[in-house]
């Protein structure tokens, strides 16, 4: 049986009738062109990219602080193991950053991170929403499957799933800890990354500075600087406590490390959010076509 084609169809209607056709159409591509495209490989990837890291910090807090642990043996210092862990995981981050997906999301691997650029008008209210949440999943994803790879290590109580949580000196020291460190890393981020010379080192800056309060800072607050990563450990260890200082600091203290950035240098010498803005990779943010892709 011959079916007409939709041009046949047209032809066969009134004039008015398929006027009527031709313009629901017509509204139907306006109305999607209107709507907000979603970047679902992007926030994937910053999941992906936080549960990459957590799983990194499950598995080096087993290694140096488990009791069964032979390097945990073999290290008596505290402060050794603590630096070696930072020295691990700010060479995980460093990696992360500079990976094929870090380039292409932008690294953020923090909500604090991504509303503070969303506050600077660099990234779009609908991709921060989904940047969050896919922040907040993937580190509890990254946790739930190191407890499948650790076993019982993570949940004993030198691990404890590699929780962050207020030290000795209480909640208001580690708040005091949390506003210092997210305010300095979010500085040196804005100060780097918009720098025409040093721009490319931003990650390795960023990195060295994560082992560096892990060393230093971490006996007063855990050195979160992070509200999905204290989450992802708080759900399966059940440890809530100073929780609001995690979930409110951090993102108040790049806040106004941001607005002290805008006010010595305005807002125009921030360019693009991402952590390295490699020039072969497409950016969500600004529109750039990586050259990978002509």
């Amino acid at each position: 049986m011959h079916r007409s084609s939709p041009m046949n169809t047209l032809e066969q209607l009134s004039p008015h009738a398929a006027a009527k056709m031709v313009s629901v159409d017509d509204g139907a591509r306006e109305t999607q062109a209107r709507l907000p495209a979603l970047h679902l490989p992007e926030y994937a990837i910053e999941g992906a990219l936080l549960g990459l890291f957590m799983v990194s910090a499950c598995l080096f807090t087993v290694l140096f602080q488990f009791p069964l642990s032979p390097v945990r043996h073999a290290i008596a210092s505290g402060f050794v193991r603590r630096a070696l862990t930072g020295i691990c995981m700010g060479l995980t981050a460093i990696a992360l950053i500079y990976s094929p997906w870090g380039q292409r999301s932008g690294a953020h691997m923090n909500p604090a991170v991504t509303l503070t650029f969303l506050r600077l008008g660099k990234v779009r209210s609908l991709d921060a929403v989904f940047y969050v949440v896919f922040q907040f999943a993937g580190a509890t994803a990254g946790v739930l499957v190191s407890a499948i790879l650790l076993g019982a290590s993570i949940s004993h109580r030198d691990v404890q799933f590699a929780a962050t949580y207020p030290g000795d000196g209480g909640p208001y020291l580690a708040a005091l800890g949390e506003l210092a460190i997210s305010f300095l890393q979010m500085t040196v981020v804005l100060w780097i990354s918009n720098h025409p010379r040093f721009s490319r080192l931003t990650g390795l800056i960023a990195g060295a500075l994560v082992a560096t309060y892990i060393a230093i800072e971490s006996p007063y607050s855990g050195m979160s600087m992070n509200p999905a990563r204290t989450f992802g450990s708080a759900l399966p260890s059940g440890i809530w406590y100073g929780f609001p200082i995690y979930l409110i600091v951090p993102p108040a203290a790049m806040l106004l490390a941001a607005q002290a950035f805008v006010w010595f240098r305005g807002k125009a010498a921030i360019g693009c959010c991402k952590l390295d803005h490699s020039p072969r990779v497409n950016c969500i943010f600004c529109g750039m076509r990586g050259i990978a892709h002509e």
